[in-house]
């Protein structure tokens, strides 16, 4: 790294701390880099880099022709992972009743299981399996990604009953749902899907549907992370 870093730096966490204890509220207006250069007595250079740090942390917003500004936060909406597992869609179910207006379009393809794929399913890696790919949206703006994969054979021709329905149809019963969650950069794509502010990373839900010892279906569940969080029951 440079030598200007203490530099940059420094204007970041005074801006970030402002930010973060409501000194610089939602909407409020970022100091122009001229405005920069003189209140903390740092370079262009430097003012600029700051401003471009904020802006990928997701912090600040910028403006054609108007400057940078406090991001607004929204209210994250909870997600109930354990809701209606039996529905064809638990997410678009879940918002619904929190009022919202969830469709989706879906596409199917056969596709190659793949060396990850084929290792999560138990399959071999030429092994035939549907992929089906998800968008899901409310109020037409989407807001999560999903594709599944399922062996060829378990899979029918635009059939939208749930996998647990799917799967007892062939005389499989599931005995357990596994989700691994992380939070990471997203794709170029995903973030163009999902018009995903810069610095905001998505929550990667693994998911997995297992018949006894057998895995029978297999996700990737993509989520804005300043859109949404995720909830999770524990019975004990």
């Amino acid at each position: 790294m440079g030598t200007s870093d203490p530099v940059y730096l420094r204007v970041v966490e005074d801006i970030r701390r402002q930010i973060n204890d409501g000194t610089l509220p939602p909407g409020a207006p970022i100091p122009s880099r001229a405005q920069l250069t003189r209140k903390y007595q740092v370079g262009e250079t430097a003012a600029r880099h700051a401003l471009r740090v904020l802006a990928n942390e997701g912090l600040i917003v910028g403006r054609v022709g108007s400057g940078h500004y406090v991001r607004e936060r929204p209210d994250l909406i909870p997600l109930h992972r354990w809701r209606h597992l039996e529905h064809p869609s638990p997410f678009a179910a879940d918002l619904l009743t929190q009022g919202r207006r969830v469709a989706f379009d879906r596409h199917s393809e056969v596709a190659e299981a793949g060396p990850v794929i084929g290792a999560r399913l138990r399959l071999e890696e030429s092994a035939r399996v549907a992929r089906t790919h998800y968008v899901y949206r409310d109020e037409g703006k989407a807001v999560q990604l999903v594709t599944s994969y399922e062996p060829v054979e378990l899979a029918g021709d635009d059939d939208r009953r749930s996998v647990i329905a799917r799967m007892y149809a062939h005389g499989i019963k599931i005995s357990e749902i596994v989700e691994s969650v992380h939070t990471r950069v997203p794709q170029p794509a995903e973030s163009d899907a999902l018009a995903l502010p810069a610095g905001v990373h998505v929550l990667h839900v693994e998911r997995t549907h297992w018949a006894g010892d057998r895995p029978v279906e297999t996700s990737d569940i993509v989520i804005p992370g300043d859109r949404f969080r995720v909830v999770y029951s524990l019975p004990l």
